[in-house]
């Protein structure tokens, strides 16, 4: 299983997942191809209802102990549904690998 169809999975199975939107950025950093080194997760769960966004990142690293041992980074944009609904701003990550 890749690193990508882990965390995939450790979400389902951890949280009621509305919408999620996992991004592989590895190739934008200074890495070898097919690396699966940095991730963009953007995760919509009403389990984030009345969690502040430290919380949030919390409870997702947690869920994400032993695969965060494999990976470099994780960017993480959590969202109740209302707030997805409502707001759903996605920040877009730099290309870190352009000099």
């Amino acid at each position: 299983m890749t690193i990508y169809e882990t965390i995939v999975e450790c979400l389902n199975k951890e949280f009621a997942v509305e919408h999620l939107f996992l991004e592989n950025e590895s190739s934008m950093h200074n890495v070898p191809p097919d690396s699966e080194s940095h991730f963009k997760l953007v995760i919509v769960s009403d389990d984030f209802i009345e969690l502040t966004k430290v919380k949030r990142h919390k409870i997702i690293y947690q869920t994400l102990v032993e695969t965060m041992k494999k990976i470099h980074a994780l960017s993480i944009q959590a969202f109740t549904t209302e707030e997805f609904n409502t707001n759903p701003v996605i920040l877009s990550s730099p290309d870190c690998s352009k000099k």
